[in-house]
């Protein structure tokens, strides 16, 4: 015996029953199935992994957040097992505004958050805010002389967070 479409989408869409129509109850819903973020060039060069990730931008007057995720690299031992050469972490990329809708790459700014930090954000709650501190010359004879700030705060409409690296 089979299912209607409606009886299917109550089923698992309860939520929607009541506005869903027999013959067009998908059409408000999108696949992402066909959409790809990979390189052209991925395949060809064997860096394809069957995954792939995209960047997030956020453009505003005053300055630009690209956050995109930076993979681990791994290294293989001897004895066939793998060790972690460097952890993965999410890269954010601040850039000035120059003009409207004009950023300047030359003026970036790099803050790494591991994934303890990036947990640290996710958790915040509507009118928390955290702080990070990196210190980019950390294990070399240039140790503390630069600092690096990233301060995360709730706005005051409540709406999201304003994210300010120093």
């Amino acid at each position: 015996m089979g299912f209607s479409r409606k009886q299917l989408a109550s089923k698992f869409l309860p939520e929607k029953n009541s506005n869903i129509k027999e013959t067009s109850w998908y059409s408000n819903y999108s696949s992402r199935l066909g959409i790809s973020t990979a390189r052209s060039d991925s395949i060809k060069h064997g860096n394809y992994s069957g995954k792939t990730y995209a960047d997030f931008s956020i453009f505003k007057g005053k300055a630009a957040l690209s956050v995109s995720p930076v993979l681990p690299t791994f290294s293989r031992l001897d004895s066939g097992n793998s060790k972690v050469d460097r952890r993965g972490v999410v890269m954010l990329k601040f850039m000035p505004a120059i003009g409207q809708r004009k950023y300047d790459p030359e003026k970036k700014q790099l803050f790494a958050l591991s994934a303890t930090e990036i947990g640290c954000l996710i958790s915040l709650g509507p009118a928390e805010s955290c702080e990070f501190f990196h210190d980019p010359s950390m294990k070399s004879s240039l140790e503390g002389q630069v600092k690096k700030t990233l301060s995360v705060s709730p706005l005051i409409n409540g709406e999201g967070y304003f994210f300010n690296l120093n």
